[in-house]
């Protein structure tokens, strides 16, 4: 089939559109990344796709395929990394997985965090790490090289698969998320045994957890989390699922449930995209024991999230003495402190996005 043959299979209306099967999605993404498609092909398949709605199948099959594009970041099975995607961008919160990541790497999770900055009108993670000193353009051997060391790095997702990346930037163009929105997330550049994906649109939540099953993943958070990221809310319950072993469990998580005091949502209060100073420093206060209170907590119980999906503990709630450890004896901070200095010596240095 040509590609607008699948744009006339998926595109015929509510009552008589059809998913993709497995091979016709997949050559459907390869039409796509190729350049097979014309720009008007593009836009119609992508349009399309988002009125009918993505399938299970499409998603995992164009996943898949996406992933046949580039080599795995090559970092040992053995680290067990986590893969933690941000994707959403922030416009009324600040980026607390930024610390968490930090905080829980200092307490012996490794994490890969991939990410894009360019959604209009929303601050990217990149550029708060960048703020902190941290790399944000590292080639994907150097961030693996980063977490086998160090345990963190931060992957840009247009130096590990620029046409992901272009598609992504069409939604400036078209005014709205297409179908590489998900791949992005799903896509798992170290090929990890454990991710932790973050979402806000309702159709993939269940979705993207059957998905992770159908493309073999053996341990996946799906969070329904503050503006899409894969953060726990510290001000209202946050609904999970647990991908183990084939299994779907539904979970929910608050505050409560770890011992921790009930928050609030000026707890999680954002900063402009011009004050990202501002929030590197909020967040470096964090990590070196010098704030207490609900901006702290709320870092620390997304530091215990990782850090389950690390597999440091049998229950999220047991992972919070570990994350609350790291930052009272410190080891948070001499982790960050370590990531600075090894950005510093090597040369490293982030991009302005």
């Amino acid at each position: 089939m040509s590609i607008q043959e699948f744009i006339a299979k998926i595109a015929k209306g509510p009552r008589a559109a059809k998913d993709l099967t497995w091979d016709e999605a997949k050559r459907a993404m390869k039409a796509l990344i190729e350049g097979e498609a014309t720009p008007a092909q593009v836009g119609a398949f992508l349009m399309a796709m988002r009125i009918k709605i993505e399938s299970v199948t499409e998603l995992a099959s164009m996943t898949a395929a996406a992933r046949s594009y580039v080599a795995p970041v090559p970092i040992p099975r053995e680290l067990g990394v986590v893969d933690i995607p941000r994707y959403a961008g922030k416009q009324e919160t600040f980026h607390a997985l930024a610390a968490a990541a930090i905080e829980a790497a200092s307490a012996g999770a490794a994490v890969l965090m991939h990410g894009y900055d360019g959604i209009p009108g929303r601050a990217g993670n990149a550029g708060v790490l960048k703020a902190l000193g941290l790399p944000i353009d590292m080639e994907p051997k150097v961030a693996a090289e980063m977490v086998i060391r160090h345990g963190f790095a931060y992957l840009d997702i247009a130096l590990y698969h620029p046409p992901i990346c272009r598609f992504l930037e069409m939604r400036q163009e078209l005014g709205t998320r297409n179908i590489f929105h998900p791949v992005a997330r799903l896509l798992n550049p170290a090929r990890a045994a454990s991710q932790v994906v973050g979402l806000s649109h309702p159709p993939h939540f269940e979705k993207t957890a059957e998905v992770l099953r159908m493309l073999g993943c053996l341990r996946a958070l799906v969070v329904s989390g503050v503006e899409g990221d894969p953060e726990l809310s510290i001000a209202a319950l946050t609904r999970v699922l647990e991908l183990r072993n084939e299994r779907i469990i539904p979970l929910s998580f608050s505050s409560k449930d770890a011992g921790l005091p009930p928050g609030a949502s000026r707890d999680m209060a954002g900063f402009p995209t011009d004050q990202r100073d501002k929030e590197a420093d909020l967040l470096r206060r964090i990590l070196h024991n010098q704030l207490q209170g609900g901006p702290c907590n709320w870092v620390l119980m997304n530091a215990a999230l990782i850090l389950y999906a690390a597999g440091k503990g049998a229950t999220w709630a047991s992972c919070i003495p570990l994350a609350r450890r790291a930052l009272e004896e410190g080891t948070a901070a001499r982790k960050f402190e370590e990531l600075i200095q090894e950005t510093v010596g090597s040369g490293v240095t982030g991009r302005t996005h």
